[in-house]
């Protein structure tokens, strides 16, 4: 290959320069044996993957350029040993959340009871009667506790659980109608996280997408008609989640869907979604009960306005709950031991009038909240180091979770600023604060902080530049 004159020295040059640069580095078997790596307490094969990490991460900065020259062997170690110890500390960490979003998806929704943690520590640490009846010593109901509990607080003939509400609709499509026509409103052919869109799930358990009325307009007589030219054999009925059509608008609602389906002796199926126990705590969310009473089955999140953990649940009719359970599918998408026990107790502290913690957040007093942020901010001030400003603010907020979409949560909050330098070190401290950026400042949500959070923010902000002890 030819090259012109000017070209080539310059590439000859950069190679032998590279060349000699990239000989500099640190040998791995001299890097492993330096003390402060040997006898760090850390496992062999951990400390090896990230002594290769260190020396690739500095090969690849001496070849585009961004290292001036090979890192020594002490440098090399120091980078080796922070290596190690960040791959030897576990991905899933506590966070302390100040976003003011209790039912924050990405920072894993609602946070356990005291009766569920307990009830999770005690299935994990050793064994339980998962599958086994205690009274008669045989083989017992691995949802069976669980089940009677649903079915007292909501009064529905039979109860499921499965891991997650996808799961649920799963289910309950591909069970109780295969190979008919579903009804569904335009307007609710919703996507959630994940891609998790209703129509392609429809389409996965063999039921036929039957679409009526408009985006924002569909009537009780929409349904009607698609059951009267015989599009539609079932009805469905799902929760907007996410969002929230406003302004020209109408919707059949879920007694008029039941009188409907009762009407025309046709199957009525409800996404929920969220799944409130509570009526009236939760604005313009559909209580269980009521879709109790008006549809043959209704499913739910287990992790939102419940408050436990992760699951699908399933509520309804005696006859279509049996075809539900008795499917091979139920097997594959059935919760574990952890699971139940969290959900149990969670159950229990309803039924006992106690509001898990994402409940009493979502509806806690405005008064209280500006007190605790009051007395946030009280503590923090006096930590502040120069440059670092800390005040009262409100604190636009929402639940989080696909639940009660479109409804502000008012709240309040210790401001700081500079809100990105401050937002990046709480987010690197040793246990992460999350908070969020609002017009310049960096919002601390009382909200949703658990009690001892306000230790861990005290202690972070009086580190914020090494000015604290």
């Amino acid at each position: 290959m030819w090259y012109t004159a000017r070209e080539t020295p310059k590439k000859k040059g950069g190679c032998a320069v590279a060349k000699h640069k990239l000989s500099q580095l640190p040998k791995m078997d001299r890097l492993l044996a330096r003390e402060e790596l040997a006898g760090c307490g850390l496992p062999y094969p951990l400390v090896r993957r990230a002594a290769r990490q260190a020396l690739e991460e500095a090969r690849q900065g001496l070849l585009a350029g961004s290292r001036d020259r090979a890192p020594t062997e002490a440098e090399a170690a120091a980078r080796t040993l922070a290596l190690a110890q960040a791959l030897s500390r576990p991905g899933l960490v506590r966070v302390i959340n100040a976003t003011g979003v209790p039912l924050h998806t990405n920072l894993g929704r609602s946070p356990l009871s005291p009766r569920a943690a307990q009830a999770v520590q005690e299935a994990a640490a050793g064994y339980c009667c998962l599958e086994y009846d205690l009274a008669s010593g045989r083989r017992g109901s691995r949802t069976g506790r669980v089940e009677e509990l649903l079915r007292t607080l909501t009064e529905a003939e039979g109860a499921c659980v499965v891991n997650n509400n996808a799961a649920a609709v799963l289910l309950m499509l591909s069970v109780l109608t295969p190979g008919l026509g579903v009804a569904i409103s335009r307007g609710e052919l919703v996507e959630i996280g994940g891609a998790f869109r209703v129509p392609d799930i429809m389409a996965r358990s063999g039921a036929r997408l039957v679409e009526v009325g408009t985006t924002n307009k569909t009537r009780l007589s929409d349904y009607a008609a698609a059951l009267d030219a015989g599009a539609a054999q079932a009805l469905l009925k799902v929760h907007p989640s996410n969002f929230k059509v406003v302004g020209f608008t109408q919707a059949a609602e879920l007694p008029q869907l039941g009188e409907l389906a009762r009407q025309k002796n046709v199957p009525l199926l409800c996404d929920l979604g969220s799944g409130a126990l509570s009526t009236g705590r939760f604005p313009g969310e559909p209580t269980m009960e009521e879709a109790v009473h008006w549809a043959d089955v209704v499913c739910f999140s287990g992790d939102k306005l419940l408050g436990g953990p992760q699951a699908g649940i399933l509520l309804g009719r005696a006859a279509p709950m049996a075809r539900l359970k008795s499917d091979p599918l139920v097997r594959a998408l059935r919760p574990d031991k952890l699971t139940l026990a969290a959900l149990e107790a969670t159950l229990m502290d309803w039924r006992d009038g106690t509001l898990p913690p994402a409940a009493a957040m979502l509806g806690a007093d405005g008064d209280a909240l500006r007190q605790k942020a009051e007395e946030l901010v009280a503590r923090l001030d006096p930590l502040c180091p120069p440059g670092c400003v800390c005040q009262l603010a409100k604190s636009p907020g929402e639940a989080g979770g696909g639940s009660m979409p479109g409804i502000s949560l008012p709240g309040w909050a210790a401001a700081l600023t500079p809100a990105e330098e401050l937002e990046s070190f709480f987010r690197g401290w040793e246990i992460p604060v999350i908070g969020h950026i609002h017009k310049g400042r960096l919002l601390l949500d009382v909200r949703t902080l658990l009690p001892g959070d306000e230790d861990v923010i005290a202690a972070a902000l009086s580190r914020w530049k090494g000015e604290g002890p």
